[in-house]
């Protein structure tokens, strides 16, 4: 948001996205308050671009709260099924498809994130929402149980293929296809689509960093700045 924006109108953008989200009950609110004069409604529409940006400012907010009511085991990771520091204090927490697109686009940005910290610990939470992938979320956590989760997550991406990245992980096949087949699994499976709906994510990839949810392919920057912010908080 640009830093010349008066401090009075800076308050009262987001009251201006809800009088546009929810209709004739927002058009309502926004003019009791007393906000809806000529000055913010041309500041608003000579800064368009700023709609977006509080619409996720709005979800993420949102999102957080819904996160606070949550348990901790959001946080908690399925055996194996992890990147980093097993043992990590600092935590973000990833909701991912192997077939989405811009999970993949977001490997570069967790490993990256890894090597610069020896303390973080990225907890997997295989959601498999596209068509197809059901199969490979299954078989990457029994790579988890098998304490290969990393060789198989980075092999899934980069061949697109489970038997072909279950072989370069090096897993016991047999043993893998039958904790694929699990109820442990399925569990699993069922559990991280519960949470993800409960946060209000609406698809891959989805973050927890620090205690920040956000959805979307937001990037290293953002991602290294919510869990920095969960460090300044406490």
């Amino acid at each position: 948001m640009s830093t010349d924006a008066p401090s009075s109108l800076r308050n009262t953008l987001l009251t201006a996205l809800l009088a546009l989200t929810f209709g004739f009950l927002g058009a309502a609110a926004w003019s009791g308050s007393g906000l809806a004069d000529n000055r913010t409604r041309s500041y608003l529409l000579s800064h368009p671009e700023l709609l977006p940006e509080m619409a996720a400012a709005y979800e993420e907010q949102e999102a957080a709260k819904r996160l606070a009511k949550m348990g901790g085991e959001v946080f908690e990771e399925f055996p194996g099924v992890v990147l980093g520091n097993p043992k990590g204090s600092r935590v973000l927490v990833e909701f991912t498809d192997y077939q989405c697109p811009y999970c993949e686009a977001s490997l570069k940005d967790v490993k990256r994130l890894v090597a610069e910290d020896p303390d973080l610990k990225v907890v997997i939470r295989e959601w498999p929402i596209f068509e197809g992938s059901d199969a490979a979320s299954r078989m990457a956590l029994a790579a988890g149980i098998q304490g290969k989760y990393p060789a198989f997550h980075d092999a899934m991406f980069k061949m697109n293929d489970i038997d072909a990245a279950a072989k370069a992980a090096g897993l016991d096949m047999a043993q893998a296809q039958r904790d694929a087949a699990s109820p442990a699994v399925t569990n699993e499976i069922a559990r991280n689509l519960e949470q993800a709906r409960a946060l209000g994510f609406t698809g891959t990839p989805a973050w927890i960093a620090g205690k920040t949810p956000i959805g979307g392919a937001v990037g290293y920057e953002k991602l290294k700045e919510a869990l920095a912010a969960a460090d300044t908080a406490g």
